[in-house]
């Protein structure tokens, strides 16, 4: 069966071009180029069209990982700016890549598209989401915050809060010097958890025996501080975020299932920032939609350590015949519980 209608791909060759392109970061001009060096011509027009093909045989698989992503209890989100190619503008503009990713019972990390970095996106997306969100203070997601039928929980970053003071050493290096150290205190706090193993109550446990106090200085500290400073100095701005998302800040010392940063989402988008550097921009608000579907397989399967070119192969060759009603055999996790079974038996 062709997976390309009027083509000639097989399962092996549409993976490798995809993880080469949303995994690895290489461009398809490189590709392209790679191609012709093993006297193969293979434009970048078709291998893009590939991508786009693939990403609509994937979609049900897609859409299932956003629902599963949905169910977390705990769930961490960022966004980062993409330029996209606008014909009618005869330029580039910015559009955005959300990431969202799931807890320890839904390990995936979902990718979206948007147009825009309006809060209609996340707001769509997390339409069904109840739980805790972990973010940055991006004010779109204030109103899942304050609609109490929409039961989202705010959980604010601490990496966030010490990046403010980091930049504002060059103005104030005392009061930064001071609360990057109460900050890193706090993460000795959290670093003594891991080395532990510890599970979540006994995590939780740490930190109100802990982590409580220092947090407690940390807020005296600064209500004494924020009189002696201008408001719209570095550290005046510092010391107003820290203290606006207060109640978001200590949120993580509530539950152990909470981390006391959003880097796993960071991290999540760190190869979106690579790939911009090398792809320079998307082709259209489509291609954007086929990076996150694409991307978010990836993802996932490098977070759950298995062969993305492998799963993709077997899932290109037979998602199309797979019935509907177990498509959720065809999820990463599921897929990759499935080949060690069979390798040990």
């Amino acid at each position: 069966m062709q997976l390309i209608e009027k083509g000639l791909p097989g399962p092996g060759l549409l993976a490798h071009v995809a993880v080469s392109k949303y995994g690895d970061h290489l461009p398809l001009y490189r590709q392209e180029g790679i191609f012709q060096r093993h006297g193969v011509e293979l434009s970048r027009r078709t291998m893009c069209d590939w991508m786009r093909r693939c990403a609509e045989l994937v979609s049900p698989l897609f859409e299932l990982m956003k629902q599963r992503v949905l169910k977390s209890k705990v769930m961490q989100t960022d966004d980062i700016p993409v330029p996209v190619l606008d014909p009618d503008l005869g330029r580039t503009r910015t559009g955005r890549i959300w990431t969202y990713v799931g807890d320890g019972e839904h390990p995936y990390t979902v990718y979206d598209y948007t147009p825009t970095r309006s809060r209609d996106g996340p707001e769509a997306f997390l339409e069904e989401f109840r739980g805790f969100l972990q973010a940055d203070a991006y004010s779109g997601y204030d109103q899942l915050y304050h609609d109490s039928e929409r039961e989202v929980i705010e959980v604010a970053c601490w990496a966030h809060a010490k990046r403010e003071y980091y930049e504002a050493q060059s103005s104030d290096l005392m009061r930064s010097t001071v609360l990057l150290a109460y900050i890193r205190l706090l993460y000795d706090v959290e670093r003594e958890g891991r080395d532990r193993k510890l599970g979540p109550e006994a995590r939780r446990a740490l930190r109100q025996a802990k982590s409580k106090s220092i947090l407690e200085d940390i807020r005296a500290y600064l209500e004494r501080e924020q009189s002696q400073v201008l408001p719209k100095s570095p550290e005046g701005q510092a010391i107003a975020y820290t203290l606006s998302n207060w109640k978001a800040l200590i949120r993580y010392c509530e539950d152990g299932d909470l981390e006391i940063d959003n880097n796993g989402a960071e991290r999540s988008l760190r190869g979106v920032a690579v790939g911009r550097r090398n792809w320079t921009f998307l082709g259209s608000d489509n291609g954007g939609r086929t990076a996150a579907a694409l991307t978010s397989l990836i993802a996932t399967c490098k977070r759950l350590a298995t062969d993305p070119i492998a799963y993709l192969r077997d899932i290109f060759a037979h998602i199309s015949s797979h019935p509907q009603s177990r498509l959720a055999e065809l999820l990463p996790d599921k897929w990759s519980e499935a080949k060690r079974s069979a390798a040990l038996s």
